[in-house]
């Protein structure tokens, strides 16, 4: 953290709605203060020698894994993620660090073959970057950003999401424990309105990546383009999960409800919209009933708990608020009292038009819907303003294939709900984003190719 106001915002527990802490928040002069001074880190850490920058970022990751269960136990607390959750989002900064500390010794340029000369490419940092994070996914978000900007030789300011501030404010302190020289990353706790909009129109910051609404990106996008400036954009989802009648139907019905309700729903991955080839509808339905029910939705300090509370009271008013007069065919339970709890909810439509079909809500809600045919299932799943993930479940791998084909989606699933490994790019068609996280290119996203002629 660097210089804050004498401002401060209240953590609250989703789970007993109780405060937990309160979290200085950056001012406009601070946040000017931040940029300044990682801009000046950045002429010392970009001249590290590549090995040493990657020495750094693996004792990064090893003092991340000494701290797995610390960093999970502020996540339960803070953002209300289950204990499962917590450790394998904490586990995967620490891999995005691991992974990306192989990067600084292999940023490759070329040597183009040219009449006259020798020509030779090179891939420089760009400076600062700016990481806005969510309040859904606070840990792996922020590990998405700052690991491969820090391998490729940039300084990074990370601004955490007013609801979610505890764990990013650690790692910033974990990351000086592993030695990396003070302001090249930088944790900066504040509104969106101040820190985030500074990233925006800040001269000095020279790409932005954002995780949020599609609101948001948009407003996000249009400031940048006033400087050129580089975006990577995350945005919203309403991602289809396709079960063909051939599918292990019990295995596929087993599996829904964790790739739409983990994490209560606020996931833009979440498989929000089911489509069951009619004449599987009724029996899959039937199969996925007692799933739903039976998912352990508990206070997540308890380690059996599969599914915790909603972010926030607003939050949880807004879910319900999509459910008033909805057509419910069941839902799971809820633990009750304190916190902000809905249960996991299955809704059965045949209108494609239907709010809960198309709109985003970002919590335990799922539609469920028929379909006729292949080329049914692929336009009812393209039928949205967003394409970031999704599933097909069938025992032929050639329809599999071909259905993954013809889904808008950046990332899809065969028999599989998996959407999120760090060694392969990540990203969505359409409105659901811009640009690709993660995978073998991703520090490539956070450097200039500058080309050298030098005539013979």
């Amino acid at each position: 953290m660097t210089d804050v106001s004498t401002d401060v915002f209240t953590v609250i527990n989703p789970a007993t709605a109780q405060p937990v802490v309160d979290v200085p928040e950056a001012d406009l002069a601070g946040t000017d203060t931040a940029i300044e001074r990682a801009h000046e880190a950045f002429t010392s850490w970009r001249s590290i020698a590549p090995g040493e920058r990657a020495a750094l970022l693996r004792r990064f990751a090893a003092v991340v894994d000494a701290h797995v269960e610390e960093l999970a136990e502020l996540e339960v607390r803070n953002a209300g993620h289950t204990w499962g959750n917590a450790r394998w989002e904490a586990g995967n900064v620490r891999d995005c660090l691991n992974y990306y500390s192989g990067a600084p010794e292999r940023l490759f340029g070329r040597q183009i073959p040219v009449a006259g000369g020798t020509d030779v490419t090179f891939h420089e940092p760009l400076g600062v970057v700016g990481v806005i994070v969510p309040w859904n996914f606070p840990m792996p978000i922020a590990g998405w950003g700052f690991a491969p900007a820090l391998a490729a030789g940039n300084t990074v300011v990370l601004k955490p999401a007013e609801l979610t501030p505890l764990t990013a404010i650690r790692i910033g302190e974990l990351a000086l424990e592993a030695g990396l020289p003070e302001h090249v990353l930088t944790v900066l706790p504040g509104k969106g309105s101040v820190v985030g909009e500074r990233f925006v129109t800040h001269p000095l910051v020279r790409k932005v990546c954002f995780t949020g609404s599609t609101e948001v990106g948009k407003r996000i996008m249009a400031g940048c383009a006033e400087q050129v400036k580089r975006v990577t954009l995350e945005l919203g989802g309403k991602s289809a999960n396709i079960v063909f009648a051939d599918a292990d139907l019990a295995a596929a019905a087993a599996s829904a409800p964790y790739a739409v309700f983990d994490n209560a729903g606020q996931d833009c991955c979440a498989r929000s919209r089911i489509l069951v080839e009619r004449s599987a509808y009724d029996e899959f339905l039937s199969l996925l009933e007692p799933a739903v029910r039976g998912m352990r939705v508990l206070d997540p300090s308890d380690e059996s708990s599969e599914m915790g509370p909603l972010i926030s009271a607003g939050q949880r008013d807004r879910v319900q608020g999509y459910l008033a007069g909805a057509d419910i065919a069941f839902t799971g339970t809820t633990p009750g009292g304190d916190g902000f709890w809905v249960p996991p909810t299955v809704v059965t439509t045949d209108d494609p038009s239907h709010t809960l079909w198309r709109e985003e809500v970002f919590g335990p809600v799922v539609a469920v819907m028929p379909f006729d045919d292949e080329a049914d299932a692929v336009a009812r799943a393209n039928d949205t303003e967003y394409g970031l993930s999704g599933s097909i479940f069938t025992s032929d791998l050639g329809r599999g294939l071909r259905v993954a084909r013809g889904v808008e989606a950046g990332n899809l699933s065969v028999n599989s709900h998996s959407s999120v490994r760090y060694w392969t790019p990540f990203g969505g068609y359409k409105q659901s984003g811009l640009g690709r996280e993660l995978g073998p290119d991703a520090p490539m996203a956070f450097t200039e190719e500058k080309n050298v002629f030098i005539a013979h």
